[in-house]
C-alpha cells in the first residue's frame, strides 16, 4: 500500500510522532519505537499535521479539500472542521497557541484562525492585485520573532508577500520581498529570513556534456529534472524605508498585471482581439498537442531559424510536413513549454498553470522515489482552480471536443468530457500510429461538419513523436516521427479542403521538451500556427511561450484568461494579419518508410526492454534521450547536453523579420 507521508510534527511531551499522507489520506500516530499507534482516515489527501499542547488538539490540513480538520489530542476524535481557501497546504501557530495560519495555494491567501473560538479572523490575499486569478501559489509561513510580521511564500510570484499580524483581525500589508525561482519554504531565525527556492535561481546554461558508452551507455546526462537544483536565499529582516524598493523589484520582475488581463498586446483590425469578447474572423480552433521535442531536434536544420544543425535528429527528411509549416506560414525559432516533463506539461497545455500539488510530486514520481502519475485528469486535487480550457468554454458557451487529450481506454478521465470525446479516437498507445489517429479523427469531423455541428475549439492529441526508443518490435524512432509528422500533414490538408477552412485556425505545440538537447534552452521547443490569416513565409522570433498559445486560442474564443500566467503572455499577434489566404495544405510524404520496426541492438534494445512504456512518462529520462541519440546517430557518438538560458526576451525592434 502506498502512503506519501507530506507533514510531520512531533507531540513532544508525550513521546511520539505524528504524520499525514497523501496516497491513502490518513494521520497516522506513530511511537517513537516506530510502532503505529493508531491510524486514522481522512476525507482527502492531507498536507501538514500541528499539534497544540495548550489545546490539547491537533490540526490537519486537507490539501484536496477547503478544509482544516481537529482532532482531540488524547482520544484523537475529530471534534470540528474549519472551512479555510483552496488547497490548504502549511500552518503555523502562534506562540500562545491562539491563532493558526493556513496558507491557501489557488485562491493566493492566508486563513487567519482564532482557536478560541474556531472562526476565521480575517482573510490575507497574499497575491500582487486584489482580484488576480490563481498562479500566486501561496505555500509557506513564518512568523518573525516578534510575531508582528507574518512571512507568505508564494511560489510562482517568486517572492514573498509580508503583512503586519500585531493586532489579529486588523492586519495590514508591509509589502514583498523578491526570493529566487519558486520558493516553497520560509523560515525566521532571529534577524534572518530563510528561504528554500525549490527550482534554484534561473534556468541556465549546462555546458558540460554528458559522456555517454564509455563502459556504459548511462552516462551522467544533464536532464531537465536534474538541473532544477534547489537555493536557499538568506534575506536581512527589512527595514521600514527598504519595504517600497523591495515591493518595486517584486512588480517590476512579474510578468502579469491587471492591465493585460483586462487588454492583451495586439493592434487593431489584427484576427487576434485585444479584448475578451471582441469580434475575430476565425471561428474554429483546432489544437494539437504532441510529446517532448525541443527545436533543434526538429528545426535545427532551418537556416532562417536560430538552429543548431548538429542536434537536429528529425530533418527534413523525416519531418516534412513540419519543415513545411515553418517555412510556408511562420517559423517560430523562440518559442518555449512552460512545463518541465508531461506531468505538468499537459496541465501547462489545458490550463496555463500547474498547482503546487502537480509541481511537488511529480519530481518523486519522476526520480523513482515513489508516487503514481496523478495528472491528466485523474485527480482532482491536481485541478487547478476553475479547471481546464474546456470548463472555461462551457462556462463561455463555446462548444467543445477532445480527441485522445484526457482520455484513458476510450474514456474521458475527466468529466468536462464525459460527452464531448470521440469515442474511438486512441489517446495515449505508442503501437497505434498516428496516421491512424488522422483517420479516425477526419471520419469524426466529417460527420459532425455535415450536421453543421463542428465544436468551435478541439483539442487533438497526436503523441507518437514521442516514440518508443528501440524497444525491440516497436516503431523505430524515425519511423515514429515520419508517422507523426504525416499525420500532422494530413490533418492540415482534410481541414483545409472543408467548408470551414476560412475561418478556421489549427495550433500546434509539444506538451514539454524533455526528451531532447537544444543549443538555446532545454525548453525551447517547436511550435506551428496554420490558418488563412497567418502570415506567410515569416520568421518570428518574438518570446512566445505555452501561456501565449493558450493565451491566443482564449482571445480568439472569447474566453478569460485562466491564470496569471496567460493573463500575462504576449498572445502571438504577430503571426496573424488581416489578409487571408484560403489556399489549401497539401500533404507530404516523408523521405523514409512509416512502418520499419526496432530490430534488437544491443545495449540500447536491452535498456529500452525495461521502460514501461504503456504509462506517459514512466521511462528513465535519461536513458531515454540517450538510447534515441544513438539510435539514430551511432552508438559512439556522444549526445551533447541541453543547455539552460536565462528566458530574456528579444528587443522588439528585433521581433520581427520578413
Amino acid at each position: 500500500q502506498k502512503i506519501c507521508p507530506t507533514g510531520i510534527s512531533m507531540d513532544e511531551s508525550v513521546g511520539r510522532l505524528l504524520t499525514v499522507t497523501k496516497e491513502d489520506s490518513a494521520l497516522y500516530v506513530l511511537k517513537l519505537s516506530g510502532e503505529i499507534e493508531k491510524r486514522i482516515s481522512l476525507p482527502g489527501e492531507a498536507f501538514d499535521v500541528l499539534v497544540s499542547e495548550k489545546r490539547n488538539e491537533i490540526y490537519v490540513s486537507l490539501w484536496g479539500l477547503k478544509k482544516v480538520q481537529v482532532f482531540d489530542r488524547q482520544s484523537f476524535a475529530l471534534k470540528q472542521e474549519l472551512p479555510v481557501g483552496d488547497h490548504p497546504n502549511e500552518m503555523i501557530l502562534n506562540k500562545a497557541q491562539t491563532l493558526l495560519y493556513v496558507a491557501n495555494s489557488l485562491d493566493n491567501s492566508v486563513s487567519v484562525i482564532d482557536l478560541n473560538t474556531k472562526k476565521t479572523l480575517e482573510v490575507l490575499n497574499a497575491a500582487l492585485y486584489p482580484d488576480a486569478p490563481n498562479g500566486s501559489t501561496t505555500n509557506s509561513l513564518a512568523l518573525s520573532p516578534t510575531e508582528h510580521e507574518l512571512y507568505i511564500a508564494n511560489a510562482d510570484n517568486n517572492c514573498l508577500a509580508v503583512y503586519d499580524v500585531s493586532e489579529p483581525g486588523n492586519s495590514k500589508p508591509l509589502g514583498f520581498i523578491p526570493t529566487g525561482w519558486y520558493p516553497t519554504s520560509v523560515r525566521c531565525i532571529g534577524n534572518k529570513i530563510l528561504v528554500a527556492n525549490g527550482k534554484g535561481m534561473s534556468s541556465l546554461p549546462n555546458p558540460k556534456g554528458p559522456s555517454p558508452l564509455k563502459s556504459d551507455i548511462l552516462g551522467e546526462t544533464q536532464v531537465i529534472k536534474k538541473l532544477l537544483l534547489g537555493t536557499l536565499s538568506v534575506i536581512k529582516t527589512p527595514e521600514a524605508g527598504q519595504w517600497a524598493a523591495y515591493s518595486k523589484l517584486v512588480y517590476e520582475n512579474c510578468p502579469y498585471n491587471k492591465s493585460k488581463e483586462l487588454f492583451a498586446e495586439g493592434e487593431a483590425g489584427n484576427p487576434i482581439p485585444q479584448k475578451v469578447g471582441d469580434p475575430s474572423p476565425i471561428k474554429y480552433v483546432f489544437y494539437i498537442i504532441k510529446e517532448n521535442r525541443t527545436y533543434d531536434q526538429v528545426l535545427g536544420d532551418m537556416p532562417d531559424g536560430n538552429g543548431d544543425t548538429s542536434l537536429c535528429l528529425f530533418p527534413e527528411k523525416v519531418t516534412p510536413n513540419q519543415h513545411a509549416l515553418a517555412r510556408g506560414f511562420v517559423l517560430l525559432d523562440n518559442f518555449y513549454v512552460d512545463a518541465e516533463v508531461s506531468a505538468d506539461g499537459h496541465n501547462w497545455s489545458t490550463a496555463a498553470y500547474a498547482n503546487d500539488f502537480v509541481e511537488k510530486t511529480w519530481p518523486t514520481g519522476y526520480g523513482g522515489r515513489g508516487g503514481n502519475y496523478d495528472f491528466e485528469g485523474s485527480r482532482e486535487v491536481a485541478f487547478p482552480k476553475g479547471g481546464f480550457i474546456w470548463d472555461h468554454c462551457a462556462r463561455a458557451g463555446v462548444s467543445y471536443r477532445t480527441y485522445g487529450e484526457f482520455t484513458y481506454n476510450f474514456k474521458a478521465s475527466y468529466k468536462t468530457l464525459e460527452d464531448h470525446f470521440c469515442e474511438y479516437y486512441s489517446g495515449w498507445d505508442l503501437d497505434y500510429q498516428d496516421i491512424q489517429r488522422e483517420k479516425d479523427w477526419e471520419h469524426d469531423f466529417d460527420s459532425l461538419l455535415n450536421l453543421d455541428q463542428v465544436p468551435r475549439f478541439n483539442s487533438i492529441r497526436f503523441g507518437n513523436d514521442h516514440t518508443s526508443g528501440m524497444r525491440k518490435g516497436a516503431y523505430s524512432p524515425i519511423a515514429a516521427m515520419a508517422d507523426n509528422d504525416l499525420a500532422v500533414g494530413r490533418f492540415l490538408e482534410h481541414l483545409s479542403h472543408s467548408k470551414i477552412w476560412p475561418q478556421s485556425a489549427v495550433f500546434i505545440l509539444e506538451d514539454d521538451a524533455q526528451n531532447g538537447a537544444d543549443h538555446v534552452d532545454a525548453h525551447r521547443s517547436i511550435a506551428f500556427v496554420a490558418s488563412p490569416y497567418t502570415r506567410r513565409n515569416f520568421v518570428d522570433h518574438t518570446f512566445y511561450s505555452t501561456s501565449s498559445m493558450m493565451r491566443t486560442m482564449e482571445l480568439i474564443l472569447g474566453i478569460p484568461p485562466m491564470s496569471q500566467y496567460d493573463a500575462a503572455a504576449v498572445p502571438m499577434w504577430r503571426c496573424f494579419s488581416d489578409k487571408a489566404d484560403f489556399s489549401p495544405i497539401k500533404a507530404i510524404e516523408p523521405g523514409v518508410p512509416l512502418d520499419t520496426r526496432n530490430a534488437w541492438v544491443e545495449p540500447l534494445s536491452r535498456i529500452s526492454e525495461t521502460w514501461n512504456l504503456a504509462e506517459l512518462d514512466a521511462v528513465p529520462e535519461r536513458e531515454f534521450n540517450e538510447v534515441l541519440w544513438k539510435a539514430i546517430k551511432g552508438l559512439n557518438s556522444e549526445m551533447p547536453a541541453p543547455r539552460r538560458a536565462a528566458w530574456l526576451a528579444p528587443d522588439e525592434s528585433e521581433e520581427e523579420e520578413d
